[in-house]
């Protein structure tokens, strides 16, 4: 504090003193070492928070909030009986991830689609993986997410997903495993674009010091790629975004990414199937449409196909889509890639269809449907955490230490009953990062969504992601309709690389 005057002394203490109560408890912090200090890349954004007077750093969290809520950035959480339509809880302190550590992740999250693409062309055909023994034919079968009626299907280049959510984590050593993949309908991109954009107005001066890589560009990356999936001989492709509707939990996010895009956000009612090709109802007739981005699972897409009663889709779309006259993103069926019992075959799928060895490992995983395995994990339920094969949300988890023996034996039954839908893994001690908890920082587990967009010969990894972070103290699950909320991802450029403007 030497050379300061007593008045700038006293107002760097009062914030200082924030930082000088955290405590990482033995945990991986993001941004801390375990003896306080900051990690390099985030000694900038540290020292801006030493200068801040006191009381500024919560003023600029509830100033960011207020935007958010104006700009009316919601999900949708279907089981609150108080009221379904919520405000995406945000933290001021952003995560900040280093080039070495990204250059890691994002050759492992490239590896990963393309086994998991490969796997979706031949689980959907010949099945050699099946046939080789590596995955049990019974756990294809009984897959609630693997669809005989996309059987034969051949989607453009042989890309069944072109937009990846993969959920990241990191453990009390630092390292990146897969939690799990998302290759139907993966959400948040919307929040990664506005979460950035308040930080950029609030912290300007940060993003020059830091050298932070910009995530601006993932809508006209997505409308590339789309357009690059048309049907072949297609001059100027249309494309569109398909959603259920205004009630679905990421509706925002639909009409945000439309908006952006500069494409059409349609409810299925918008379309119509003519001797199998897809048009859109505009008030000066009916337009061909080339490229669906849908945000409707699976089965409700098509009433002629999957379910009858679905009123959502549009009759007739998979005929069209058979037939080359449209191209779908991501491809019917990819639900299979995303059942958690299949995750665990993911590195034999890579040294299957790629001949190489994972670079982001899977956490260890307890595949009930096993003998041994089941036998493992019925002796100790109370240490490990018990997930159901296709649940999502937070939703289906059992996290055996902090369970009570009575919900521990409930979930015993239930594998007992069926054991092919679940699977276990251990209790890892997921990072920590620090976060605005009333007036103070503590520290909170983190999570990491990055965005992949694959199309015909390229796979393209969003520098950064949706952090999600767990709001409630101790608690592992950061899903936002469990109480999770999200940070900006700083993602800090190699020489060369573009940096975030302005």
């Amino acid at each position: 504090m030497a050379g300061q005057t007593q008045s700038q002394s006293q107002s760097q203490s009062g914030v200082r003193s924030i930082l000088d109560r955290y405590k990482t408890d033995n945990f991986f912090d993001e941004l801390v070492e375990s003896d306080g200090s900051p990690k390099p890349d985030a000694i900038a954004l540290i020292d801006l928070i030493n200068q801040m007077p006191p009381g500024d750093l919560v003023r600029r969290q509830r100033a960011i909030e207020r935007s958010l809520y104006q700009m009316g950035i919601t999900f949708t959480v279907y089981s609150d009986q108080a009221g379904t339509e919520k405000i995406m809880p945000f933290d001021i302190v952003p995560r900040i991830v280093s080039s070495v550590l990204w250059h890691h992740v994002d050759a492992g999250l490239k590896q990963r689609i393309r086994a998991l693409n490969h796997f979706l062309s031949d689980i959907y055909s010949d099945q050699r993986i099946v046939k080789e023994g590596l995955i049990p034919r019974e756990l294809i079968d009984t897959a609630t997410t693997f669809l005989p009626q996309c059987i034969g299907l051949k989607p453009f280049h042989d890309v069944w997903c072109h937009i990846t959510g993969t959920d990241l984590i990191r453990d009390d050593s630092g390292a990146f495993y897969v939690l799990e993949d998302n290759l139907r309908c993966p959400s948040g991109v919307s929040y990664v674009l506005q979460n950035r954009m308040v930080m950029k107005k609030n912290f300007p001066q940060i993003f020059r010091a830091s050298q932070v890589r910009p995530v601006n560009d993932y809508p006209s990356r997505l409308y590339g790629m789309l357009r690059e999936m048309a049907p072949p001989h297609t001059d100027d492709p249309t494309v569109v975004v398909l959603t259920p509707g205004v009630y679905n939990s990421a509706y925002y996010e639909h009409s945000f990414l439309a908006q952006q895009m500069g494409v059409e956000l349609v409810e299925g009612r918008d379309l119509v199937v003519d001797e199998d090709r897809v048009y859109m109802r505009t008030t000066e007739g009916l337009q061909q449409v080339d490229v669906i981005y849908r945000r409707i699972d699976d089965i409700f897409i098509d009433p002629e196909v999957f379910r009858k009663d679905s009123v959502l889709g549009v009759a007739g779309l998979m005929r069209a889509y058979r037939k080359g006259n449209v191209s779908i993103a991501n491809a019917p069926g990819t639900g299979i890639a995303d059942d958690k019992v299949i995750y665990a075959y993911v590195p034999d799928m890579i040294r299957f269809y790629l001949g190489e060895e994972q670079i982001l490992a899977n956490v260890p995983t307890y595949v009930c449907y096993r003998d041994d395995d089941r036998k493992y994990v019925l002796e100790h339920m109370d240490e490990l955490v018990v997930k159901a094969a296709n649940e999502s949300g937070g939703y289906g988890i059992l996290i055996g230490p902090h369970a009570t023996k009575t919900e521990r034996a409930i979930f015993a039954k239930k594998i007992e009953e069926n054991p092919r839908n679940y699977v276990a893994q251990p209790t890892l001690s997921l990072s920590r990062a620090p976060t605005m908890i009333g007036e103070s920082l503590e520290g909170r587990h983190v999570d990491l969504r990055p965005y992949v967009l694959c199309s015909s010969d390229d796979v393209w990894v969003l520098p950064g992601g949706l952090t999600r972070v767990a709001l409630r103290k101790g608690s592992l699950v950061v899903n936002s309709s469990q109480g999770g909320g999200s940070k900006d991802t700083w993602v800090v450029a190699e020489p060369g690389q573009d940096v975030a403007q302005l």
